[in-house]
């Protein structure tokens, strides 16, 4: 399975490095390097780089590489579930998961590594078994395990360990019991010249925080269940339930996690919700004109709000001189990256930049426009028409307190020039 694990900042410096098995020289990373040079972005990494006696598998989030080594072949999502499920558990114990709060905790993060991974297969990766076997780092903690020497690690099994539900502690108690769900759905979509959807699809998930006490039976069920096309599920989740009947039944984990992901493609219609009228023209040798306006399109009266627009332009730009009516733009001379902040959109008055795109002297226009990539944010829509009907519990005689909020995100929306 995983041999070993790098942690790579943005630098290109690896300020971590676990060994399961034995010790791999980290010379490894620098065909991770390679491909990080010929990617034009993160994302365009490859998932899986071959070397000649190992397999790297990357993964990007909050600003750090995390590679992992395998020696034999293996499922790559298995790994890069597994990766995501660390990075989650980084954020869950230390608040973020940046290089800073890595390196305050390198023996609770090194601590955390060796019981969520065996000889490197999967152990504990579940919030609720690792904060019984290793205590969140606090202050006082720190200080008491620096003076005595001991460390943040029990000398007791979880109780949920050895149970049927090992996602949930015993003998939960809270004064308030509350259950809050989150819905949100990432539209992933490619828009031609003409404004016409190339392909359009989403990506959503129900992120909890559920703070019941005892052991609470919980089902979820929606108005329209039939729009999912493939789900995943944790496991807390009865898969069978959800065959029969389209209803989520499960006793959740204490606190934070992901219910369930899901993905609706492109046979279904996708709305999309906001829409970019553009223009980019070359005028002679070196100055070009751009014209641009952003607008909302199906958002059911909602407003759309942290909408960004990033353009990464030709390398030939020297610079731009634009005049933006909304938000403000710059202008990355080294990235070529032109990014405009507009914020919340008002429909009475539509955002719209307008300027001149200069060349550097001697050079001619690229060949092809470059793609505008669109950010933004929906409160209280999910794109897709999901709804929670009810939400139930069973097995506590309180009434809790119940919400459920819907946000609608760009994924990777890009419009073409």
């Amino acid at each position: 399975m995983i041999h070993s694990l790098f942690l790579v900042n943005q630098a290109g410096d690896i300020f971590l490095e676990k060994h399961w098995k034995s010790v791999i020289s980290r010379s490894i990373v620098d065909y991770f390097f390679d491909a990080q040079n010929k990617a034009d972005s993160p994302v365009d990494i490859p998932p899986v780089i071959a070397t000649p006696h190992h397999y790297l598998i990357p993964v990007y989030r909050c600003n750090i590489y995390f590679v992992s080594v395998c020696m034999t072949e293996v499922p790559p999502l298995f790994v890069v579930e597994f990766l995501h499920r660390v990075i989650d558990t980084f954020e869950d114990y230390f608040s973020e998961c940046t290089e800073s709060s890595i390196k305050e905790n390198y023996v609770v993060v090194y601590e955390l590594l060796d019981e969520m991974l065996d000889n490197g297969y999967p152990l504990a990766t579940e919030a609720n078994i690792l904060k019984e076997l290793i205590k969140p780092p606090n202050i006082l903690r720190t200080v008491v395990n620096t003076v005595t020497g001991k460390s943040n690690v029990s000398e007791v099994l979880p109780t949920g360990q050895l149970s049927n539900i090992p996602w949930r502690r015993a003998g939960v108690k809270y004064t308030n019991n509350e259950a809050y769900f989150d819905v949100i759905e990432e539209v992933d979509a490619i828009i031609d010249k003409q404004g016409a959807t190339v392909s359009a699809e989403i990506h959503g998930y129900i992120d909890c925080a559920v703070k019941l006490s005892g052991m609470p039976d919980l089902t979820m069920s929606f108005v329209n269940p039939r729009l999912f096309d493939d789900v995943s599920f944790h496991p807390c989740v009865r898969y069978k339930r959800w065959e029969s009947d389209r209803i989520l039944s499960f006793v959740p984990p204490d606190g934070n996690f992901r219910l369930c992901s899901y993905h609706i493609g492109s046979g279904s219609v996708v709305a999309i919700p906001v829409y970019v009228r553009h223009n980019l023209s070359w005028q002679g040798g070196t100055i070009g004109k751009i014209d641009m306006t952003v607008g909302p399109k199906q958002t059911m009266g909602r407003t759309v709000e942290q909408v960004k627009v990033e353009i990464p332009m030709p390398k030939s730009v020297l610079n731009c001189t634009l005049t933006a009516t909304q938000g403000k733009y710059s202008f990355d001379p080294v990235t070529k990256v032109l990014t405009w902040e507009i914020g919340k959109i008002d429909q009475t008055k539509l955002p719209n930049i307008r300027g001149s795109v200069n060349l550097t002297s001697g050079s001619s226009p690229a060949a092809t426009n470059p793609t505008i990539n669109v950010h933004f944010a929906i409160s209280q829509l999910a794109v897709s028409g999901l709804k929670v009907n009810r939400l139930d519990m069973y097995g506590e005689k309180y009434k809790p307190f119940k919400g459920v909020k819907y946000i609608t995100k760009a994924g990777r929306f890009q419009v073409r020039m």
